[in-house]
């Protein structure tokens, strides 16, 4: 349903400049817009894409002040985060999965299910689980013995959830997540004739996860050696994400995409690991530190810092290193004007 410049400024409780009867059917960013769709920006990194956008309406921080052919302008605190909350208002309805056990669903006895509760095609759930009420188990999930699902989760397609894991309320596990598999437990044993044979280590802890979690596509959660991996409350892990046994991460801390943590880290609470950072084990990342992107982490980050690079340092430290090549240039530049004065005064 089409939505006017001027509905979405009240609702946004923004200032609007320009026409208020415009109306936007969709979104888009910048560089894609086209008429109908409304935009933002908060970034001077994209104002070349502002001032030659197509979209119908921007959505601008209050002081911005720049070219923007838009017809409206929707002037707010924060951009970003109202550009998000219009989303749910042009998002399609969720789609609604009615109670019930598709006849081809495969549930052993002694499970116990919840009220509420809806059970996709080809999904098995085997022995001593219990379900809480009003959970959506998509199609084609497996999830072995003795697992724990807290009310209201929401479980999507192809997911894997394992023998003994905890999964607390409202989770929200997405298409091809793999909870509890074996880690990395390997060691090496030299035989009397000098070669070696790698016995693999019992993996015999748990997977505990929190209430209010949300874990991305392709995403494995390794059990622990012993005692449990653990992802605290209110977590949010992107996809393609890689959880060694036994990490512990903290309440309300967040994980990036293809973002890897290896065995026994603990992450504090508030913290965040940006996109492709590698994380040796055994580490601690205090609370509400940041690990960088594409950065490669193998020394323990105290409490509030950023560490950022290969290998990762304080984020400082790397804008110091990045700032070395270029003083290294002026230095030389100064040092050639010297020599060629010092050469002037011994040819006068």
């Amino acid at each position: 349903m089409p939505l006017r410049a001027q509905e979405i400024a009240e609702k946004l409780s923004g200032q609007l400049d320009g026409d208020g009867t415009v109306e936007i059917v969709a979104m888009a960013n910048l560089g894609d817009a086209r008429g109908g769709d409304i935009s933002f920006f908060t970034d001077s990194t994209y104002a070349r894409q502002l001032a030659t956008t197509h979209a119908s309406a921007v959505l601008v921080p209050r002081n911005w002040r720049g070219e923007c052919p838009a017809q409206a302008i929707i002037r707010l605190d924060n951009p970003n985060a109202a550009f998000a909350q219009v989303g749910a208002w042009f998002a399609p309805a969720p789609v609604v999965r009615a109670p019930g056990i598709h006849p081809t669903a495969i549930i052993s006895p002694g499970v116990r299910l919840g009220k509420g509760g809806h059970v996709g095609a080809w999904t098995v759930i085997e022995g001593d689980t219990v379900i809480g009420d009003n959970c959506i188990i998509e199609a084609q999930v497996f999830i072995g013995p003795q697992v724990r699902l807290g009310n209201g989760c929401h479980v999507y397609p192809q997911v894997t959830i394992r023998e003994g894991s905890i999964i607390g309320h409202r989770a929200i596990l997405h298409s091809g997540v793999r909870i509890g598999g074996d880690g990395y437990g390997f060691n090496p044993v030299q035989n009397a004739d000098g070669s070696i044979t790698i016995e693999k280590i019992p993996q015999i802890g748990i997977v505990e996860i929190g209430d209010d979690v949300e874990i991305g596509c392709n995403t494995t959660i390794d059990r622990a050696r012993f005692g449990r991996t653990r992802i605290g409350n209110n977590v949010k892990i992107d996809n393609l994400v890689q959880i060694g046994h036994n990490v512990q991460i903290g309440d309300d801390s967040g994980i990036i995409a293809q973002a890897g943590v290896a065995g026994s880290t603990r992450i504090g609470t508030g913290c965040l690991i940006w996109a492709q950072a590698g994380i040796s084990g055994h580490l601690t990342i205090g609370d509400r530190a940041q690990v960088g992107p594409a950065s490669g982490l193998s020394k323990s980050i105290p409490p509030g810092e950023y560490y950022i690079g290969l290998p990762a340092c304080p984020k400082r430290e790397f804008a110091a290193q990045l700032l070395a090549p270029r003083q290294i240039g002026k230095l030389k530049d100064r040092l050639d004007k010297l020599e060629a004065t010092l050469r002037q005064d011994d040819v006068t």
